[in-house]
C-alpha cells in the first residue's frame, strides 16, 4: 500500500536555534516534512514562490522583511496557510493581530512552556496545529479588506440573504424577543468576526458576547481593534458588567465568561477550572446564558477547530433558546460549527456575509 503524502512544511524564522527546533518536532512527526528554511520574510516569499509548500511556519519580527508584510506577500503572490508565531505581548498581539488580517489561518506562542506542560505536549500541539492549519488551504485564502464600509441602517434595512436551513425552509422567525447575542469562535475568528461586524449598524439595540479562543494578553488588543470597526462599543469584559444596548463584550482570554439576567443582566469572570480546554469556553457561556436566558438567547458558531459550543449550544436549545451556524464554505476551519449542524442543533446555517445583517434583521 502506498504511503500517504507528508505535508511539505516552510519554516520561516531568523533564530538558526529556533529553525533547528520546529524542523525537528515537525520532521519526526511522520505526516508532515520540512522542506526548506528561510531566514527573513523576503526570503521566505521567495521560497514560498518556488517551493510551494503545504503550510508555512512564520515568525513575526525579522530583518530584510518582516512577518506580517511577508504573509501579505505570500496571500497575493501565492495564497498558502500560514501558522505565525507570536509573543505573547500586548505588542506581540497587535503583531499577530496584523497577520491574521493579512491572512495568517492562526497562530501559536513563541514560549515553548506556555503552550504544554511537558516536551511529548508541545510536540502534539504543534504538529496538530500545522497539520490543520494546512486543511483550510481548500478555503479561499486572502487578506480582508481592512477599509470602513458604510454599516446599513434601519431606514434601508437589510435585504435578506438567502439561507440554509437543517429544520424548517420556511422564512426565519423574528428574534426581536431576544435579548442577548454570544458568538462564539476559534481558528479564523478574528477575521471573521470583522466581517460580521462591519454588517451589524450602530443601531443595533442588544447586548453581544464573544466568546474567541484567545491567549490573556490578547482579547484586550482585539477589543480594541474590533471597536474601531464597529459603530457598536466594543470592550474586554470586566467582572460585574452590566449588560448594555448595542454594546460588545470580548471574553478575556485565560478565564471563563458566564452571564446573569439577575440586575438587568450582567457579566461574571472567573478563574478557569483546569479540567476546562478552553479557556474562555464557549460552553461554559452558552450553558450560563440557558440557564439565565433561555429562549430569549441567541447563539452565532463561527469557524474554529474542535467542537467547543455544541454542548452548551444543546442546553440553550433545550431551553428554548435560538443557535445559527456557519457554513462550511465560508468557514477557515468548519470544526465547530460542523460538531453543532451535525447534531441537529442548528435552526439556520448561514455564509459568513450574511450572518450580521440577520442579526440585525431579525433581533433588532
Amino acid at each position: 500500500m502506498a504511503q500517504p503524502m507528508k505535508l511539505r512544511v516552510l519554516v520561516v524564522d531568523d533564530s538558526g536555534f529556533f529553525q533547528r527546533r520546529v524542523s525537528e518536532i515537525i520532521n519526526a512527526d511522520s505526516r508532515l516534512e520540512v522542506i526548506a528554511t528561510a531566514s527573513n520574510g523576503q526570503e521566505g516569499v521567495e521560497k514560498a514562490l518556488a517551493l510551494k509548500p503545504d503550510v508555512i511556519t512564520m515568525d513575526y519580527e525579522m530583518p530584510v522583511m518582516d512577518g506580517v508584510t511577508a504573509v501579505r506577500n505570500i496571500m497575493e503572490q501565492c495564497p498558502t496557510p500560514v501558522l505565525m508565531f507570536s509573543s505573547l505581548t500586548y505588542e506581540g498581539a497587535r503583531i499577530t493581530l496584523d497577520a491574521l488580517e493579512a491572512g495568517a489561518v492562526d497562530f501559536l506562542s513563541k514560549q515553548f512552556d506556555a503552550i504544554a506542560a511537558s516536551e511529548a505536549a508541545l510536540h502534539k500541539t504543534l504538529t496538530d496545529r500545522i497539520y490543520e492549519v494546512a486543511a483550510s488551504r481548500s478555503k479561499k485564502i486572502a487578506p480582508i479588506v481592512t477599509s470602513r464600509v458604510a454599516a446599513p441602517t434601519k431606514a434601508s434595512s437589510v435585504s435578506m440573504p438567502k439561507t440554509v436551513t437543517r429544520e424548517s425552509t420556511s422564512p426565519g422567525k423574528s428574534l426581536r424577543h431576544v435579548e442577548v447575542v454570544l458568538i462564539g469562535t476559534s481558528t479564523g475568528g478574528p477575521a471573521a468576526l470583522q466581517t460580521v461586524f462591519r454588517n451589524i449598524p450602530a443601531s443595533f439595540s442588544k447586548p453581544i458576547i464573544i466568546v474567541q479562543h484567545m491567549p490573556g494578553s490578547f482579547t484586550k488588543a482585539f477589543a480594541e481593534r474590533l471597536n474601531k470597526l464597529t459603530g457598536l462599543t466594543v470592550s474586554e469584559a470586566q467582572q460585574g458588567d452590566k449588560l448594555k444596548a448595542g454594546h460588545v463584550y470580548v471574553a478575556p482570554g485565560g478565564m471563563q465568561l458566564m452571564v446573569d439576567k439577575r440586575n438587568g443582566g450582567s457579566i461574571h469572570i472567573h478563574e478557569s477550572d483546569d479540567r476546562i480546554s478552553y479557556r474562555p469556553s464557549v460552553d461554559m457561556a452558552l450553558a450560563s446564558a440557558a440557564k439565565h436566558f433561555g429562549r430569549k438567547a441567541l447563539a452565532v458558531i463561527l469557524t474554529g477547530m474542535g467542537s467547543d459550543g455544541k454542548e452548551g449550544a444543546q442546553l440553550l436549545k433545550q431551553a428554548g433558546g435560538t443557535v445559527w451556524a456557519q457554513d462550511e464554505a465560508s468557514c477557515v476551519i468548519y470544526g465547530m460549527p460542523m460538531a453543532v449542524i451535525k447534531a441537529g442543533i442548528a435552526t439556520k446555517v448561514l455564509p459568513l456575509d450574511d450572518i450580521g445583517p440577520q442579526i440585525f434583521n431579525e433581533a433588532s
